[in-house]
């Protein structure tokens, strides 16, 4: 698979990458065999940089994604994690929690080392925590050789806008920002070039909205999003294709977006993912889905403190991290 540099770390990562929040059961059930039998079909088709957090599913994907990787050889892969959220509404950036975190992470993980390490969604604390306490711990991390790179992720734009000038991050992991419905990560391109900070995109599916399924119903998205994208997710099927491909061939095809992360347990749709990145882009079908699309104009949701979603008029909730 086609790999890209990721800003101004060492790192070549594949365009299409794996997201293992899958692997914690977070979209279904899903058993150990089975998961682990995915992560070896993503590395086999050259999805070989993986992220994780012990978020999801309350630390079961990086305890089955441990197991996924312990026969593997650790130069073979490219590994992220996360510190900071461990439940829905449990968020802890003290620098004793990171630091027993990353330690936690790496026992299950079978790892002596991370490649990089996110802070997991920053909005919902106080920019101060992040900035004098948070932040520098990964610092003193990455100094002492166990992590390589330091990152921060979250939902709102805003967010980067206002905490990376302030601080001296490797990455970013953002989600929902650049999809078929939402192309607004472009206006953070210019920024994330000036400081050489790597973009990891996620959630190409927008956590399920580009689906003929409809969207579940813990989905923050308001009602007129949903129904545009389930409208366009239908057109594609009477097109005699598949939205989900559409969107991942468009996320992976921007030259600008380093790599883009999908998430699911099931072995055949990775191999699918991993097909679809070497297909030609259907650019008519392209043209007509972002017609259909075209009212949304980037329309978001909030997440987080009210300071990071100062383009939003609606009041905040909490947001179920980057799904795909």
């Amino acid at each position: 698979m086609k790999t890209r540099k990721l800003g101004k770390t060492a790192l070549d990562v594949p365009v299409l990458s794996f997201g293992a929040s899958s692997l914690g059961s977070v979209f279904r059930d899903i058993d150990r065999d089975e998961g682990i039998r995915t992560v070896h079909a993503a590395i086999d088709a050259g999805m070989n940089y993986i992220d994780v957090s012990p978020y999801y599913g309350l630390t079961k994907a990086e305890t089955v994604l441990g197991e996924a990787v312990r026969t593997l050889p650790r130069s073979s892969y490219t590994l992220s994690t996360k510190a900071g959220r461990y439940g829905e509404n449990e968020f802890d950036f003290s620098r004793k929690r990171i630091l027993d975190s990353v330690q936690e992470s790496m026992g299950r993980l079978h790892t002596d080392y991370i490649d990089i390490l996110f802070l997991h969604d920053i909005e919902f604390v106080a920019p101060e925590i992040i900035i004098e306490e948070a932040f520098p711990t990964l610092l003193d991390l990455k100094e002492q050789g166990v992590i390589r790179y330091a990152g921060i992720c979250g939902l709102p734009l805003p967010l980067f806008e206002k905490m990376l000038p302030q601080l001296d991050a490797d990455a970013i992991i953002s989600y929902c920002h650049y999809a078929l419905n939402d192309t607004s990560l472009l206006s953070l391109l210019p920024l994330l070039e000036e400081k050489g900070v790597g973009l990891v995109n996620a959630s190409p599916l927008s956590m399920g909205l580009l689906s003929t399924r409809g969207t579940p119903d813990w989905h923050p998205a308001g009602d007129r999003v949903k129904e545009l994208c389930l409208k366009a997710a239908r057109f594609c099927e009477e097109q005699g294709s598949n939205i989900a491909k559409l969107a991942v061939q468009f996320s992976t095809a921007n030259e600008q977006i380093p790599t883009t992360l999908v998430s699911s347990a099931s072995q055949q749709n990775i191999m699918n993912n991993a097909a679809w990145v070497e297909e030609p882009l259907d650019q008519k079908l392209l043209e007509e889905v972002l017609h259909i699309l075209a009212p949304l104009n980037n329309e978001t949701w909030p997440s987080g403190r009210p300071e990071y979603n100062v383009h939003s008029s609606i009041t905040p909730n909490s947001s179920k991290g980057e799904q795909q």
